[in-house]
Parts: structure tokens; C-alpha cells; sequence
């Protein structure tokens, strides 16, 4: 079995693949990152949560991740004046997200892929194009430049949202392919807090912080050794200051002074980072088929690439492996009727959270900032606290739920948030009201609004 790409997704399954006994070599077009520094403008850290954590569970190495997380137990909001508020993902306290090191990651999986006898990992090798008719693959070697093929069972193509095997797909006109990409009108640069002198935090540690800015923000992850990840997320065009027209080192500080006073005193360094790190679209890739024939496959972002904002990107491909790994415990006839029962399965979901994170996108740089979405916060959370077995909020749902599926998560998790926001704007609940009463006026109304919601789409029953 060949797969291409030996990101988080590819080593993954190349290490699952490997438990089960399959024969797998693995091909990656960069270097090895045990061995070379590449995080170049890639997102350094991530946010790792349940559903990542219960592909860490089948594989066996969850606590050799857990040495590698720093909890973060909500969102640390910073206003213009430099005032924060901690806002929790939960109001049950063993709910929390993680920043972990993406390099860090990648590497302990490739470490267990490659104790695997029948584990083969290549660098340095570029996937140029597939074959899908005969199952070969066109490859070249970054120093040489030599150029050769490989034919295989099966390929499983975990390349990423530039993905070789999708481009073939697209390109080679064997059959009906759809494909989108949709690109944000905005884009992200990479910044940093270095950690003080003597390697502690400059702030909180334990938070994913927030500077939201109505059209654009600023967010920081920690790292282990007291720095944080910094991302500017600004549109590349649109408003008074944008990636186009930020091109001095005085015009960067005037924007970090007047909308970010607080992170500029964290961020001397703010300006080196700037000029040295480039910016970066945000997009969306929703494909389908993700498969053809029997043999070869799209799995993690080559299969549904989306934007940063629910912290699920890596989640959800993980979760294509345990998705995965799931269809192969049925040991159905062949490879096509596997991959045909993975997607059909699968991409319901890969679709739902593609839609959640460009929602979240909204509600990070605009709406945590406005008194009714901070209001439904505290509701949400004194719910949880009060009634931990009889509501979870739809961050919890999409977050912390890992049983079930990112489709369901959203549709329940949106009625929610609509019915607590149409009763506190008219007044029929309020912070202060009885938390059962509150409880009992949400759950009706969630009810109401799912079957308003299956009557519009399926008609009167």
C-alpha cells in the first residue's frame, strides 16, 4: 500500500496501517522534520482535542501526546484597552482543549510508523502526478531530480490541500469529479511572544487568547517553552489597515499600537517576524468522489482541507483514520466497497465541521466581543455546571462529544444557539432566572427550531 504525504494525517495511518499488518511505504516531498527545521509559515502549534485524542487511543500512545499538550481551558478575551476576561470552552472542568506542537506531533508519529518492520517512510520525494487506471504514481527526488515511478495496491493520498492524487482526479477526466475552493477574503501571518528571560510565560498560560477586532483579530497558542504562537487574521485588501498597505515597520506599529496595545508590549520582536514570515490564504476545499475504483483514495485535507477557526483541521483527520479503521473491522469484499463505505460515512461530516469553522471565523473576530454573545456564554456555561449529563453548548458538542458526528453536532448545536439568542432578545430568559426553568424554555425551543428545520427540508410527514 503506497500513501503519499507524511504529515500528521500520513503518518497516522501509515502507523494504524502498520499495527494491522499491512505492507505500507510512505513518500513525502520534504525533508524529514527530525532532521530539518520546515515549519516555514505552516501553523507551529494546534489545537488538539477529543477527537484527535481517541485516534491517539487506537493507536496506544496517548500518554506520550499527552507529554507534548498544554491545556487551555477557554478563551482568554483582550479588549482595546488591554482588559481581559477568561471565557471557559465548558462549564464542566474536565473539558479543555490543548496546544500542541505540530512538529512535535508529527515526529512521535513517524517514530512509531517507522518501529514497524513493514513501515517503509521516504523524504524528499514529490508526488508529480497518479495514474489512477493502472495505480501508479509519477515521483520525483528533491536532489537528484531524478524522476520514477511506484505501483502499488492501492494509493491513499494524505498530501495535503495541494493534494497530486485530487489533481489527477481533477485533470484527469476519467470520471465525474466536483471540486471547490473557496478562498477567505482573508489571510494569516505567523508572529511570536518569546518566552522571559529566564523561560517563563509573559502571560497566562493555560488559555487560547483573543485580541477580536470586528473585521479582523489576533489569537495566541503557548508553547512548552514559554513562548506563543502568535496569528494575525486580517483581510488582505478590505479596511484601514490590511496585508496590502501594512508594508513599513512604522505603518505595522501605529496598526499593533491602536488595536493591539497590549500584545505590542509582549511582542518587541513584532516587527522582525512581520517582514520575515509570509502571509498565507485560508481556505476550503470540498471534493467528492474522494475515491476511484478500488484503488486509490483521499483522506484528511486532500479529501476536505478548512479554515483554522474550530481547531479541528488535524482533529477531523485524525478522525478519518479512526473513521477508517472502522470500515476495515467490517472486512468487506474489496477495496472499492471500503473506501465507498468510509466516504459514505465520512463526508457528512468533513462537510458540517468545513461549515462550523467558517462560522466560528465570525464569531472569534466579532461576536465574543459583543454583550448578547457574552451573555449566552454565561448562560451556556452555568447549563453545563448545573446540568453536566442534560445540555453541552455547540462548541462542546463539536469539541468534547467525540462520539458523535460533526453533522449532528452542528444541527443541534446551531438550534441551541439560536433559540438562547432569540429568548434573550425578547426577554424570556435572562441570566438571573431559575437554571432548570432556563434549561426546560431552551430545550423546547431547540426542539421547536430541529423540526422547523426537518419540515422545511423534508416536508410535512
Amino acid at each position: 500500500m503506497l500513501i503519499i504525504g507524511a504529515g500528521l494525517c500520513g503518518s497516522l495511518l501509515a502507523l494504524r496501517l502498520g499495527q494491522r499488518g499491512y505492507n505500507v511505504t510512505v513518500y513525502e516531498m520534504r525533508p524529514d522534520l527530525r532532521k530539518t527545521d520546515i515549519s516555514a509559515g505552516r501553523s507551529i502549534n494546534l489545537a488538539f482535542s477529543d477527537r484527535g485524542n481517541k485516534a491517539m487511543k487506537l493507536v496506544g500512545i496517548e500518554d506520550k501526546v499527552k507529554d507534548l499538550c498544554i491545556p487551555m481551558n477557554g478563551r482568554m478575551i483582550h479588549d482595546k484597552e488591554g482588559n481581559t476576561f477568561l471565557s471557559n470552552y465548558s462549564g464542566r472542568d474536565y473539558e479543555y482543549i490543548n496546544s500542541i506542537s505540530r512538529g512535535d506531533l508529527n515526529a512521535l508519529l513517524l517514530d512509531e510508523a517507522e518501529k514497524h518492520e513493514n513501515v517503509t517512510i521516504h523524504f524528499n520525494k514529490k508526488c508529480k502526478s497518479v495514474d489512477f487506471e493502472n495505480t501508479t504514481a509519477l515521483f520525483q527526488d528533491y536532489h537528484t531530480k531524478n524522476e520514477f515511478i511506484e505501483d502499488a495496491d492501492c494509493i491513499i493520498a494524505t498530501d495535503g490541500a495541494g493534494s497530486a492524487l485530487r489533481k489527477s482526479y481533477y485533470l484527469g477526466k476519467k470520471f465525474l469529479f466536483s471540486f471547490s475552493q473557496d478562498y477567505l477574503t482573508h489571510g494569516y501571518k505567523e508572529l511570536s511572544i518569546l518566552p522571559t528571560e529566564n523561560g517563563g510565560y509573559k502571560t497566562y498560560k493555560n488559555a487560547l487568547h483573543i485580541w477580536p477586532r470586528g473585521d479582523f483579530m489576533v489569537i495566541a497558542l503557548p508553547n512548552l517553552d514559554g513562548s506563543f504562537t502568535v496569528t494575525l487574521f486580517l483581510s488582505y485588501d478590505e479596511g484601514e489597515y490590511n496585508f496590502n498597505n501594512l508594508t513599513t515597520p512604522e505603518i505595522v506599529t501605529e496598526f499593533f499600537q491602536k488595536e493591539f496595545p497590549d500584545a505590542l508590549e509582549l511582542m518587541p520582536n513584532l516587527i522582525e517576524d512581520f517582514f520575515e514570515n509570509p502571509t498565507a490564504p485560508l481556505g476550503t476545499v470540498k471534493c467528492s468522489p474522494w475515491h476511484y475504483k478500488g484503488n486509490t483514495l483521499l483522506m484528511g485535507d486532500s479529501a476536505h482541507a478548512i479554515v483554522p477557526f474550530y481547531g479541528q483541521g488535524m482533529n477531523a483527520s485524525f478522525e478519518d483514520v479512526v473513521e477508517f479503521d472502522k470500515v476495515l473491522n467490517q472486512n468487506l469484499d474489496n477495496w472499492e466497497a471500503t473506501f465507498e463505505t468510509y466516504e459514505k460515512n465520512r463526508k457528512k461530516d468533513t462537510d458540517a465541521i468545513a461549515d462550523l469553522a467558517i462560522d466560528n471565523f465570525h464569531e472569534m473576530k466579532d461576536h465574543v466581543g459583543q454583550a448578547i454573545f457574552q451573555e449566552k456564554r454565561k448562560i451556556e456555561m452555568m447549563l453545563e455546571k448545573e446540568f453536566p449529563e442534560d445540555y453541552s453548548s455547540k462548541y462542546s458538542l463539536v469539541t468534547f462529544n467525540e462520539d458523535i458526528g460533526y453533522r449532528e453536532a452542528m444541527l443541534k448545536g446551531r438550534a441551541q444557539d439560536k433559540a438562547i439568542l432569540n429568548m434573550l432578545a425578547d426577554g424570556i430568559i435572562s441570566i438571573s432566572d431559575d437554571p432548570k426553568d432556563i434549561l426546560d424554555k431552551v430545550k423546547t425551543e431547540t426542539e421547536a427550531i430541529l423540526e422547523d428545520d426537518r419540515v422545511a427540508k423534508f416536508g410535512p410527514s
